[in-house]
Parts: C-alpha cells; sequence; structure tokens
C-alpha cells in the first residue's frame, strides 16, 4: 500500500485504508503498526508491505558499494542500533554528529539522517515505529546466502503477482510499467525483470477490447452482486486510481495529483479525491477541516451531480464516513 506525508485532509494510507477496515479512524495505521506483521519498506512505490513480501525482496543487493568512510560509518550505526534496540534519529545525531548532506529536493539533511535512510533501504534497519511522524530504526537481519536461479524466478515472479492483484485489470503498457518498478523491490533483479514480464503474460487471465491488451489473475472472480448504490471518495493513490493510463481508459478523463503543480495550473485542485459513484468515476472532491468541520468543494466532469435521486443521500453519506473516519463534529459542503 503507497504511503504519502500529505495530509489533505489524512495522508493517503489512511485514505486507502478506510474503505476496506471496518470503523478505520485516520491514525489507525501508525498507532497499530508495531503490533502488525507489516513493514515500511519501498516496494513499486514507498508504503507499506506484508513480512512476507519483504522477504521476497531482501536482502537487496545490486547498489554502488559503500566508500570506505561510509562503510566505517555504516558499521558504528550498527553497533549504536544494536546496543540500543530502536533508536531515533535524533539519538544517533547526538551520538555521532556527522555533518550535513545536500538531500534529494536540493536542501540540507544530516549525514546520519541521510545514512540511516540508506540502511533500511538496504534492508540492514527496519522502520520500528513513529514517533511525531518520525521513523525510529531497529536491526533487520536476513539470510545472506546467494539464490538459485529458479528460487530468483520463484520470488521475483511472486512479486509481480502482488502487484497485479494490488493493480489488476491492467492494461499491458501499465502491466510493464508497473514490472519495470520493482527495481526498486529488488534492485538485485533489475536484469531478469523482462523475463519475469514475459513470465506474467503467459500466465495471466488475458483480453484484447479494441486496440488494447487487459491482464489479471488467472483465477479472479467477478462480483456477481456489483457497488450498490454508493459515493466513495478515493485517495489519489488508491489502488482503483494509482494507473492513470486505466483511470482515463476506464472513466474517459485524465485524473491528476496536482499537490506539486503551481495554484494558477490547477484544474482540479491541491489534493482532490476522485468521486467514485456506482462504477463510475463521475467527479471529484477537495476536503478541509476548519473548527472540527469538513467543509467539502465538489466539481463533475459533466458540470453538473447526477440527477439520480439516491445520489444526493449516497453523497451525504460518505461525507458522514469522511467526518467520522477524521473524529469530526459535522460536515457542510
Amino acid at each position: 500500500m503507497q504511503a504519502d506525508p500529505i495530509r489533505a485532509p489524512a495522508r493517503a494510507q489512511d485514505l486507502i485504508l478506510r474503505h476496506r477496515v471496518a470503523d478505520y479512524r485516520a491514525g489507525d495505521l501508525e498507532r497499530e503498526y508495531p503490533r502488525l506483521d507489516i513493514h515500511e519498506d519501498s516496494f513499486i512505490n514507498y508504503g507499506f508491505v506484508t513480512d512476507r513480501v519483504s522477504r521476497l525482496m531482501h536482502p537487496r543487493r545490486g547498489h554502488a558499494p559503500w566508500s570506505v568512510t561510509s562503510r566505517r560509518q555504516v558499521k558504528r550505526l550498527l553497533e549504536f542500533v544494536r546496543s540500543r534496540g530502536a533508536v531515533h534519529p535524533r539519538q544517533v545525531d547526538e551520538q555521532f554528529s556527522l555533518g550535513s548532506v545536500t538531500n534529494y529536493w536540493g536542501g540540507s539533511s544530516s549525514t546520519t539522517t541521510h545514512l540511516l535512510d540508506a540502511m533500511h533501504y538496504r534492508g540492514l534497519l527496519r522502520v520500528a515505529r513513529r514517533e511525531s511522524g518520525i521513523r525510529t530504526y531497529e536491526l533487520h537481519e536476513h539470510d545472506p546466502g546467494r539464490l538459485a536461479v529458479r528460487e530468483r524466478r520463484r520470488r521475483l515472479d511472486a512479486l509481480v503477482d502482488v502487484v497485479v492483484n494490488l493493480y489488476a485489470p491492467l492494461p499491458a503498457a501499465s502491466l510493464s510499467y508497473a514490472v519495470r518498478r520493482l527495481r526498486y523491490a529488488a534492485p538485485q533483479w533489475s536484469g531478469e525483470l523482462a523475463g519475469a514480464l514475459q513470465r506474467a503474460r503467459s500466465r495471466l487471465a488475458h483480453v484484447r477490447l479494441g486496440t488494447v491488451d487487459w491482464y489479471w489473475p488467472a483465477d479472479e472472480q467477478l462480483d456477481p452482486t456489483g457497488p450498490g448504490d454508493s459515493v466513495r471518495l478515493l485517495a489519489p493513490f488508491d489502488p482503483v486510481v494509482w494507473d492513470r493510463r486505466r483511470f482515463e481508459l476506464l472513466w474517459g478523463w485524465p485524473y491528476r495529483f496536482e499537490a506539486y503543480t503551481p495554484v494558477a495550473k490547477r484544474r482540479w485542485g491541491y489534493y482532490a479525491l476522485p468521486l467514485l459513484w456506482r462504477e463510475q468515476v463521475i467527479g471529484w472532491t477537495n476536503v478541509s477541516v476548519s473548527r472540527q468541520q469538513l467543509t467539502v468543494d465538489t466539481g463533475y466532469v459533466a458540470g453538473r451531480a447526477p440527477r439520480d435521486r439516491g445520489f444526493r443521500q449516497a453523497l451525504a453519506d460518505e461525507h458522514a464516513r469522511m467526518s467520522a473516519f477524521l473524529g469530526l463534529t459535522d460536515a457542510r459542503g
């Protein structure tokens, strides 16, 4: 499940889970994380994976080797974490004071924080919990043994299946794109992804509609009951929304995530939530919270709301669910 730090009105992971976990409330994942069999980690994007998926990916290899200085620092950091059990980056800074480095965004970050992030990605550490949103780390040890070709392929095929089970049905171009992104999950097998994609195309269910080939798990069964008369406000990274190519093929309009788009160029809004009504995504909603009240601003692809009598009540029900999820007292909009 993809994660995102923006809170508008809640983090993406919480907005995703509220549709899938009964009585879920914003922040439950972070509160329950230490007791769950999951890990924060990089998959085809950064987020949360089960322990089974984590074991399929690790130990990660294929990185540029540490420099002599970094290798020495990593060794000291590992010894420090081993002695403490779990550490906050501030504790590491106080112990080592290694200075600062230029981060991905061009700003300045603590060298120790940068190293902790790198050690986490390489599987030397795992996120133990978060304290006020800051990751604390503990050791994460793996069997370092080399894998036989058959086992490597089995693991890679299993990772492909995780992707497909999450995002299917996938157009052929999206399947290729998603499988290529497994280079972040398992960089040690980047050279084997073309073969994994070929095997996936052979074993997945497949149909051509017009000029587009679609793929999905061969054993997947359709729900004969249909979606019902419900409205759902979806996170920008919800599995239903994540593949923008598929989104446009299915619903005929090009939703975009605009949090990093200049205000003057935004069409849908800073953190627009796609609005799903029955089987169609018919618009979008921007949600904000002020004085413990929910304010919603909704737009429609057709320029107006559906005239169906049930829509207005279904939309009000979704606003009420959003308010309860956020722990608010009222909704307006």
